[in-house]
């Protein structure tokens, strides 16, 4: 009864920790897609902070991505990882509503914090022994 039961142990574990990895790609994917994109608008908008109706549609497309990240799953092995995800998505956020405020100032600093969130994002995520997966 107890060799079973150790036999059955032996078997499932594997499956549970290939589950596991699963599920963190999973995650690892849903976030390097968000953060490719907000680089990508970042880096647009960067040297077009006065074009106020790109800055709309930056700023709508990125209060959606910072809205589906608050609300997406995380697995317990890349938790430590997902605040900073947020914090890149919020100052994103922020710096176009500062630009469309015409504060260049606050744009500009929203921008250097969400790059900075990135690279912390990316530093944990590494620690923790995973990589993101390339989006393109």
């Amino acid at each position: 009864m107890i060799r079973r039961f150790v036999v059955a142990l032996l078997v499932s574990l594997p499956l549970v920790l290939l589950c596991s990895v699963a599920w963190s790609g999973s995650y690892l994917n849903r976030a390097a897609l968000l953060l490719e994109g907000s680089r990508a608008e970042r880096d647009m908008v960067l040297s077009r902070s006065t074009d106020k109706e790109l800055l709309r549609v930056v700023h709508g497309i990125a209060e959606a991505r910072s809205r589906t990240a608050r609300t997406m799953e995380v697995p317990k092995s890349v938790v430590p990882a997902h605040p900073h995800l947020l914090l890149v998505l919020a100052n994103s956020e922020r710096a176009y509503a500062a630009a469309l405020d015409g504060n260049h100032e606050k744009f500009v600093e929203h921008i250097l914090r969400a790059r900075q969130e990135d690279k912390t994002f990316r530093a944990i995520v590494s620690k923790l022994g995973y990589t993101l997966p390339p989006t393109h």
